[in-house]
């Protein structure tokens, strides 16, 4: 078996189906796929079940809910593929992808192959990277949230690459999939991007996943020993890091996170973080909103309608 495709499923009964269509459209001869069902509450698994029963390259696995980084790591667990991907359960594969990546990987023995992706707006996400590229700006970017390029799905991995990057507390439900793709970074591994998209990334989705201050704690707390290896050279960018989840929850008109959390971090601000985001710590909260959701707002009118 040369692929494994990991795919988490929670409460997704209006999008598997169609993840699976393009998934198992794929030109591929040699793959399986690994659907866990991360103790759904609606028919998701139900929907699963019965695509097995008429795909046998699908396996489906139900497990008590534990979050998806959980259900990505026991997807591995049972894996057999060489190499692995991970897809979304609301997200699509795009038209031979899977031969792509994998024919990217096996030319250039790179230990991850990253491309573009593109999002249901008709929007490409293209960071312009090409060919062997140094870690230090991918983590730099990812720390940013600014990444324009698929961050944990839509990516072909070697499967020992990912020993060990699959571990989070369970608390932590938002921006996990950075966080995982930081720790295979923190390895140093050989990452070759190519130029077209194999995914289809859909924004915007809903969930009912709450991202609270007790949750960021130990977000950061998590992310702090992944790079404590580097954390020098990383130190100001995971300030950099701080601030933008600070803007999301002045955004959100949370203005209390300042003084429960984020005072300190005024007192870390370097010329290396933009100065955009720096006024938006240093104002006070209930004026720095009125700055944050204006240029949250124009931006995100600009990806929609390009």
């Amino acid at each position: 078996m040369e692929i494994s495709v990991i795919i988490p499923v929670y409460n997704k009964t209006s999008y598997i189906g169609r993840c699976l269509e393009s998934i198992f459209s794929q030109d591929f001869p040699s793959f399986e796929v690994i659907a866990v069902d991360d103790g759904s509450t609606d028919a998701s698994g139900k929907m699963c079940d019965q695509w097995a029963e008429k795909e046998p390259r699908l396996r489906v696995y139900h497990t008590p809910n534990g979050g998806v980084t959980a259900a990505r790591r026991y997807g591995l667990e049972h894996a057999n593929g060489r190499y692995i991907m991970f897809a979304d359960a609301d997200d699509l594969l795009t038209e031979g992808a899977l031969k792509r990546m994998y024919d990217a990987i096996q030319k250039t023995d790179a230990d991850e192959v990253i491309g573009p992706y593109d999002d249901q707006y008709g929007h490409r996400h293209d960071s312009g990277l090409r060919g062997f590229v140094d870690i230090d700006p991918l983590v730099r970017d990812l720390l940013a949230t600014r990444n324009s390029f698929c961050v944990l799905w839509g990516i072909i991995f070697k499967r020992e690459l990912l020993e060990g990057c699959l571990g989070a507390p369970r608390e932590i439900v938002e921006r996990e999939d950075s966080l995982m793709q930081i720790k295979c970074l923190m390895k140093k591994p050989k990452v070759f991007f190519v130029e077209d998209p194999a995914y289809l990334h859909y924004e915007d989705m809903p969930n009912d996943r709450i991202e609270d201050l007790e949750m960021i704690r130990i977000y950061d707390e998590e992310l702090r020993k992944t790079l404590k290896p580097q954390w020098k050279r990383y130190r100001s960018a995971f300030v950099g890091h701080q601030v933008k989840v600070y803007e999301k929850f002045i955004d959100k008109r949370q203005f209390h996170v300042f003084e429960e959390y984020y005072r300190p971090v005024r007192k870390l601000l370097e010329k290396s973080i933009p100065l955009a985001d720096r006024i938006a710590i240093l104002l006070p909260p209930r004026i720095s909103y009125f700055f944050v959701h204006y240029y949250k707002s124009i931006r995100k009118h600009l990806l929609k309608g390009n």
